[in-house]
């Protein structure tokens, strides 16, 4: 440990309910570990935050110091935003505490939660919320860039669910900020991503969701079931989320043993309407095409964010790419064929998120989320096991983009881009990019928060 970064440390301390790290103490290398393992940086500084005041004293702190500051929530950022080489990062994952309130049918969550928080919380009172499929996601990260899941074609995304967030700006400000209260950083924040500040905690409007019927059926990677589940997701009730997967057979007990590790595409369904329904949408589901295996079965909603988990466990190597279609064409669907064929691993899973429904019924000027206008958001990723096979991958998932490209709308998900990606963020926000900028000129014109998919002032 320097004595600079001693130093550093020191000052900081003095500041804080919280805990900070420097490198030397034996808790630094576990406390720099990010879900990505492709990212090994070496703060000088780590702050594991327990309270907002913890977080203004941070956030002033590196503003004053001229350092680098990384945002952490649940750390799941691909691109490593959630760390840095030789400045501070802050890491909220200590604030994450959920405060239900059953009769408004709102959730107050601190910034450092993951879903499985705010899952578990609300789901004892039979509610729930729209969050991500990883139940270790962090609930910043996802909402702030828009936030995808299962129940979006029903409830919309998780921005979308939003009443309110404490937000910690550049110069140190708490502000709480609601449609009629600093309604420019609450439209800021709704698919912004970490641009203008550190949300502290946000409020969620919650939706009567307790069970659910869910699960995959897996098919054959074959075009003509991709082709009839667009035609299901087209004609489906909004009730029924139905995210695409295409890879390779996962070893689960429900799939015949010769068809681990090889191409297929699935369905995970989360059916949100009524028990009685059960069997007509297990039916349909089935009709995609020969059904290969199937878990199925009614669940609490919160188990559904907790199907992937096994498969994609913190410290993995990722590298991701993302593009949204209309109407999932048929080149995007020979496409998906032609390179789920070579999925590099079991981890690797091309997913397709349906984002119609709900999401439609929000204008692309409402929020700062802007494809309003897109029927599906596919996340592409080669996952290995160590950073070699990740980089030879590379290549794939680029050439997998490519060919995409004639068929989707030329942005993507926040959330699914890449470090390399920062020259698509433009294209990310389409029309809402000038009026971002204009207001990153104004809150963060010194671009405090940069370690993002930036948006420049």
């Amino acid at each position: 440990m320097t004595t600079s970064t001693a130093t550093l440390g020191h000052r900081l301390t003095d500041r804080l309910r919280g805990d900070v790290v420097v490198p030397g103490d034996p808790a630094y290398d576990e406390a720099r570990k990010v879900y990505n393992a492709m990212h090994d940086k070496r703060p000088a500084v780590i702050v594991r935050a327990v309270d907002a005041g913890d977080v203004v004293a941070t956030v002033d702190f590196a503003r004053e110091q001229g350092l680098p500051l990384a945002v952490r929530g649940g750390s799941h950022s691909v691109p490593g935003h959630g760390t840095c080489d030789d400045g501070v990062v802050l890491d909220l994952g200590r604030m994450c505490g959920v405060r239900v309130d059953p009769a408004a049918r709102t959730a107050w969550v601190e910034g450092g939660c993951t879903w499985a928080d705010v899952d578990h919380a609300t789901h004892a009172f039979g509610l729930a919320t729209t969050g991500g499929v990883v139940s270790t996601t962090g609930v910043g990260g996802l909402t702030t860039g828009g936030g995808m899941g299962h129940l979006a074609r029903r409830c919309g995304l998780a921005c979308d669910n939003l009443v309110s967030v404490d937000l910690v700006t550049a110069d140190g400000s708490f502000l709480t900020c609601t449609d009629d209260q600093h309604s420019d950083l609450m439209w800021a924040v709704r698919g912004g991503g970490g641009n203008f500040g550190v949300v502290t905690s946000f409020t969620f409007r919650l939706h009567p969701i307790a069970d659910i019927l869910g699960g995959p059926t897996f098919f054959p990677l074959d075009a003509a079931v991709i082709r009839r589940y667009r035609e299901l997701v087209a004609e489906a009730d909004e009730r029924l989320g139905a995210v695409l997967v295409v890879g390779l057979g996962p070893p689960v007990p429900f799939l015949p043993e010769h068809r681990h590790g090889r191409p297929m595409c699935g369905v995970v369904t989360c059916w949100s309407g009524p028990p009685d329904e059960d069997d007509r949408i297990r039916d349909r589901v089935a009709a995609l095409g020969p059904v290969l295996g199937r878990h199925l079965e009614r669940m609490p909603y919160p188990v559904i964010n907790t199907l992937f988990d096994e498969l994609v466990p913190a410290g993995l190597y990722h590298y991701w790419k993302g593009s949204f279609t209309k109407g999932l064409p048929d080149g995007a669907v020979d496409a998906l064929v032609e390179y789920g064929a070579t999925t590099p691993s079991i981890q690797s899973v091309t997913v397709v998120f349906p984002v119609d429904g709900a999401c439609h019924r929000v204008g692309p000027e409402e929020t700062a989320f802007s494809y309003r206008d897109a029927d599906y958001s596919v996340a592409l990723s080669p996952t290995l096991t160590t950073r070699q096979e990740c980089e030879d991958r590379k290549d794939w998932v680029r050439a997998f983009h490519r060919a995409l490209e004639p068929h989707s709308m030329g942005g993507g998900y926040v959330n699914f881009m890449d470090g390399d990606d920062q020259d698509r963020v433009r294209a990310n926000y389409r029309a809402n990019y000038d009026r971002l900028r204009d207001l990153k000129r104004r809150h963060d014109p010194g671009n405090l928060f940069r370690l993002n998919h930036n948006i420049a002032p």
